[in-house]
C-alpha cells in the first residue's frame, strides 16, 4: 500500500512513520509513504499558502492553488481524502475499507479551513471526532495508524487484531497479565483454569457487558 500525505508541516510525520507498527510495516515494505510539502507549490518566494477570507471574518484560509498543484504533482493518487470537521466520522469499519486500497492520498488542512474549491478535487472527507485540532496532521496519523495495523503482515498476531475493540460491534473483554494478584486485585479464576471453552464464553459475556455499560451505541455495528 502507498499513502501520499500533503501537509505544510511534513516533518511532523517523520518520527511517527519510523516508529512502532507503522515503522515496522514501512521497513518490511508492507506500506510506503510520500510526504509532500504544500509550501513547495506556492506561487511566491515566501511559500505563502494562506490568505484572508473573502467577505471578512476571523482566521486565515488555505489557498486552493498550492493544494491542487501539489495534488497534480502526484502520478498515482488513488482516492483522495481531506481531513476535515465536515467529513464522515472515522471508524474501524472505515479503516477496514481504506486498508483494502492500493493507494490513498490524505490532505491535511490548517488555519480556519481550506478554500471550498479544493473539494472539487477530493473523493471524500474524514473527521476523527467532534472537536477542533490545529491541523489535519494528527488526524492523518490516526487514519494511517488504524489502517496500517490491518494490513496483512503488519501485526504478527492476526487474531489479536481481529479481536480488538470495535471489530465485532463490541468493546474487548478485560485483559490481565502477571502478577496474579496486584494490590489486592486478583485475576479472575476462569482465566487461570485452562478451560478454553469457559474462557471464551467469559470473554464474550464480559465484552457484551462492557459494551452495554460504556458504548451501547456501537453494539452490532
Amino acid at each position: 500500500m502507498k499513502i501520499n500525505i500533503l501537509s505544510i508541516f511534513p516533518s511532523l510525520f517523520e518520527a511517527f512513520l519510523e516508529t512502532g507498527i507503522v515503522g515496522r510495516a514501512k521497513e518490511n515494505e508492507i506500506i510506503s509513504f510520500n510526504l509532500i510539502n504544500i509550501r513547495d507549490f506556492s506561487s511566491d518566494s515566501y511559500g505563502t499558502v494562506d490568505d484572508y477570507p473573502y467577505g471578512g471574518g476571523a482566521g486565515m484560509i488555505m489557498k486552493a492553488e498550492p493544494i491542487v498543484e501539489a495534488l497534480g504533482s502526484i502520478p498515482e493518487r488513488g482516492e483522495v481524502y481531506l481531513l476535515s470537521p465536515r467529513g464522515e466520522c472515522f471508524s474501524q469499519k472505515m479503516a477496514r475499507k481504506l486498508s483494502g486500497k492500493e493507494i490513498l492520498t490524505l490532505i491535511c488542512g490548517r488555519y480556519k479551513g481550506v478554500d471550498e474549491r479544493v473539494r472539487d478535487f477530493v473523493d471524500g472527507e474524514i473527521s476523527i471526532g467532534d472537536y477542533i485540532l490545529s491541523g489535519g496532521e494528527v488526524a492523518a496519523m490516526v487514519v494511517v495508524d488504524a489502517l496500517t495495523r490491518l494490513l496483512p503482515g503488519a501485526v504478527g498476531d492476526v487474531e489479536s487484531v481481529n479481536t480488538d475493540s470495535f471489530e465485532r460491534g463490541l468493546l474487548d473483554a478485560p485483559v490481565y497479565t502477571r502478577p496474579k494478584e496486584f494490590r489486592g486485585k486478583k485475576v479472575p479464576e476462569v482465566l487461570l483454569s485452562g478451560n478454553h471453552g469457559e474462557i471464551e464464553q467469559w470473554r464474550k459475556e464480559k465484552a457484551v457487558e462492557l459494551t452495554k455499560k460504556y458504548r451501547k451505541d456501537i453494539m452490532g455495528s
